[in-house]
């Protein structure tokens, strides 16, 4: 059995309307004097840490410790205000997916495999009310790049189950060609979502063990079997 089932969040479990991108461009403009240029990120499946850290090379800003803990302790704030007015939803399927991993005999620990910082995170999930299903996880203060905070992931959710776990028994759960990618680095199994910014078929062109148009397509019971 499928023992640890580690989520994606953004166009996986939540979708914020775009409040995480307009903290990040709020952030650049009062903290840093300079305008963000959303439209030349791509924000999907990336970390938080890259994503400032390609906005500071780009703009010629010391990417140096300080400047960082100067960027992330705005953006917390700016991440609330704007999550107060966006209309954030929770991605169709994911509470009644959530309810049956927890009936499944054995239930499965559930964490989080992400690139937002965990305190953008939790910000996120308990705006919805969903913070409170996860046990363990990984974040983007864990390491920048995404392959290592899969592996993160799973060895706390070792610690936390007191047993080394197989490659097969850990899920991974994402919307983006690199959520598959970084499930793929740690050998584990991964269930891709189309409720994010890549479609059905640019999913399935990266070859993940399922694929699914929403979280209401599959039971947990199809995926938690090794």
């Amino acid at each position: 059995m499928v023992r640890l089932v580690l989520f994606d969040i953004d166009g996986t479990l939540i979708r914020t309307g775009g409040a995480g991108m307009r903290a990040f461009a709020r952030v650049f403009e009062s903290e840093f004097a300079t305008d963000l240029g959303l439209e030349s990120l791509n924000f999907g499946g990336r970390t938080d840490f890259s994503l400032v850290r390609e906005f500071f090379t780009r703009h010629g800003i010391p990417p140096t410790p300080e400047n960082f803990d100067r960027f992330f302790t705005r953006y917390g704030f700016w991440l609330d205000h704007h999550l107060e007015a966006a209309q954030a939803i929770i991605c169709a399927g994911v509470p009644e997916f959530l309810a049956g991993l927890r009936a499944h005999t054995p239930p499965p620990l559930i964490g989080l495999l992400t690139g937002n910082v965990r305190l953008g995170a939790e910000l996120k999930l308990r705006h919805l009310g969903l913070w409170d299903h996860f046990r363990t996880g990984a974040f983007a203060d864990d390491h920048e790049e995404r392959p290592r905070i899969a592996a993160i992931a799973r060895e706390r959710g070792c610690r936390a189950l007191g047993e080394e776990l197989r490659e097969d028994q850990v899920l991974v759960i994402g919307d983006t060609p690199l959520d598959i990618h970084c499930a793929r680095a740690i050998g584990a199994r991964v269930l891709a979502v189309a409720t994010g910014g890549s479609t059905l078929e640019e999913l399935r062109a990266h070859r993940p063990d399922w694929a699914a148009a929403t979280l209401q397509e599959i039971e947990p019971a199809q995926v938690l079997r090794v």
